[in-house]
């Protein structure tokens, strides 16, 4: 690489404009908390405090203890936790996004302890991992993530490190842009990894300008994320790994390209549609629930209640697009809109418009709003190539009512570390529908994959200002669900489960998991009805009990159940099988009685 590197810019707002707008937040107290932490190597990554002591160990698991040698990347095993360790452990401290953070807050605060440890570690981690040699290089994506917190890093003090290490973190930069430039997961994993990777070798292509090679990344970067533009985001603006949380980490990726290079109105145009699928999915409380993997992690600023990240991305996009309704508060645009786009880009905040109810057909989600509640059924298909994110939720939904969760989705826990919780987190036990023979509505290829996914398919989607009506089913093993989920906005939600398949006696199981005890209350069941200990994740590797109530039954089929949600505590409601018919008897808090027949 040629020595003229002092020229290097990205074109990226001045960090000392941003920190002058920042200084007096919420977040920029918040930032120099963390900052702390890190100074004495205790690091908040996942649902974890890592606390690595004086010196850090690059390769090592500090749960497990495990560690590999840093010989060739491709001859190390990190999929095989037993001999690695928990790779998601290793690599979420080498993404080195914390480096941001202390950088972050030196601009901040202009302490000189901050700028000292960023320098240092960056030192010992050149030291410990040569090129493409180690458990740090044996993902193409976790390349790219380390590559653009340096390239952060660069922008926010690289002018202040030393000049020995600024020229020997420079030549360590480029090299991740040599590595990405050869590995790109065209065929390993062409998902959020490739799509990843191509954002950060475009940027390094910019950052590297007039080097040679470097046009050729920046090219071959904008190349790939625009032929992923269209590959992965379907026409409804949902992404096609069929999770949630995947959803925002490739809205991130898209957005901080169009925010380094004008993007086409193509391009624009699906970043809007995909932002209208994450306000869908915020609701009224601008909280993400997590359907499918959450793996934990973050494009940028992997801090704080990973429920709200979906904020900070929207406002994000109503900064880039225009669209001030989808920024609720000026602190949303602090965590990322502000550092990416500069104060002077920033709108205020818009008039909030009322949620509405909508169905997505791509994605079949359907969103179902009235006031404070908020509903999300999952009608669709498992995800793309292998379905490696997603969960065997199908037909299962999740219910919020103001700040409270009624019905949840536990979450992901863990990938590799814990294989047996793999399963549990991610099988249809562990998600609001039912579950026949006590078998999965597909069988596990590994930890990244089903076999056999269910056919699904969507009866009728019908909404008015008064009710939202979907029916859906899908069909697996023999089997046929069909769910019934219709919304009375009035105040309550009802449910009906018709199971048909083959003779001979089989277990039906109706599970419900709950936000809280006091959700219970909420419920309304056929009898008789168990409840079960459970696990919600609210963070990739942590894991707290959690309310479960289930419906079993032992019987040929067909065979149909029905479940209520009261959205008005105040109401009552009773379930009845009549006529062939189930009836649903609705009390509401003004006496007036409502009957409703499926």
């Amino acid at each position: 690489m040629p020595a003229e590197t002092g020229k290097l810019a990205m074109p990226l707002p001045r960090p000392d404009e941003v920190a002058d707008h920042v200084r007096e937040s919420r977040l920029a107290a918040a930032i120099a908390g963390w900052a702390e932490q890190i100074l004495a190597h205790r690091f908040p990554l996942l649902g974890l405090e890592i606390d690595t002591g004086p010196e850090i160990r690059w390769q090592r698991d500090y749960q497990s203890g495990k560690e590999t040698a840093p010989v060739y990347f491709r001859c190390i095993p990190y999929l095989a936790a037993e001999r690695a360790g928990d790779h998601k452990i290793i690599w979420e401290l080498n993404r080195h996004q914390h480096l941001v953070l202390l950088a972050q807050a030196y601009q901040l605060t202009g302490r000189a302890e901050f700028l000292d440890e960023t320098g240092s570690q960056l030192d010992s981690w050149i030291e410990a991992n040569p090129f493409q040699c180690g458990i740090n290089w044996a993902s193409a994506l976790e390349v790219a993530f380390r590559a653009l917190s340096w390239i952060w890093v660069h922008h926010l003090v690289g002018d202040r490190l030393d000049s020995a290490l600024r020229r020997r973190f420079l030549e360590g930069l480029f090299r991740h842009g040599l590595h990405l430039a050869n590995n790109l997961s065209v065929y390993f994993s062409p998902n959020t990894h490739l799509l990843g990777e191509a954002v950060a070798l475009h940027a390094l292509g910019l950052l590297f300008h007039g080097v040679p090679g470097a046009r050729t990344w920046e090219k071959l970067g904008a190349e790939v994320t625009a032929a992923e533009m269209e590959r992965q985001v379907r026409a409804d603006g949902s992404h096609f790994e069929q999770s949630t949380y995947y959803h925002v980490y490739a809205l991130d990726m898209f957005l901080f390209h169009a925010a380094l290079a004008p993007p086409s109105e193509s391009y624009r145009g699906r970043l809007a549609r995909m932002a209208e699928y994450l306000d869908a999915l915020l609701g009224p409380s601008r909280s993400l629930p997590p359907i499918g993997d959450d793996d934990g992690g973050r494009f940028f600023h992997p801090y704080g209640r990973r429920d709200r990240f979906g904020r900070a991305t929207l406002a994000t996009c109503g900064a880039l697009l225009g669209r001030t309704e989808w920024i609720v508060e000026p602190e949303d645009l602090y965590e990322q809109a502000v550092w990416w786009l500069g104060p002077q880009s920033l709108p205020e905040p818009g008039e909030r418009v009322c949620g509405r109810s909508r169905w997505f057909p791509d994605a079949g989600t359907g969103v179902m709003v009235a006031g404070s509640a908020h509903v999300v059924a999952d009608a669709g298909p498992f995800g793309g190539l292998r379905s490696g994110h997603s969960h065997a939720d199908t037909l299962s939904l999740v219910v919020r009512h103001g700040d409270q969760d009624l019905l949840i989705d536990p979450g992901t826990y863990t990938y590799v570390g814990d294989p047996h919780g793999r399963e549990v987190f991610r099988g249809t036990a562990a998600h609001n529908t039912v579950r026949l023979d006590r078998l999965d509505q597909a069988a596990p290829a590994g930890p990244f994959g089903w076999r056999n996914p269910p056919q699904v398919a969507l009866n009728q989607w019908r909404s008015d200002g008064d009710m939202d009506d979907l029916d859906a089913e899908c069909r697996y093993r023999g089997f046929r669900h069909r769910r019934r989920i219709r919304f009375l906005k009035a105040g309550v939600l009802l449910i009906v489960d018709e199971i048909e398949g083959p003779p001979g006696e089989h277990a039906i199981e109706q599970f419900w998991h709950l936000g809280s005890d006091a959700a219970r209350s909420r419920l309304v069941l056929e009898e008789p009805v168990e409840s079960c200990d459970g696990w919600r994740s609210p963070v990739f590797l942590q894991k707290l009990p959690a309310p479960v109530l289930c419906v079993r039954r032992k019987t040929t089929l067909p065979y149909r159940l029905a479940a209520g949600v009261l959205l008005d505590p105040g109401a009552r409601l009773g379930i009845e099988h009549a006529d062939g018919e189930i009836r649903f008897h609705w009390q509401r808090t003004d006496n007036t009685p409502v009957t409703i027949s499926f």
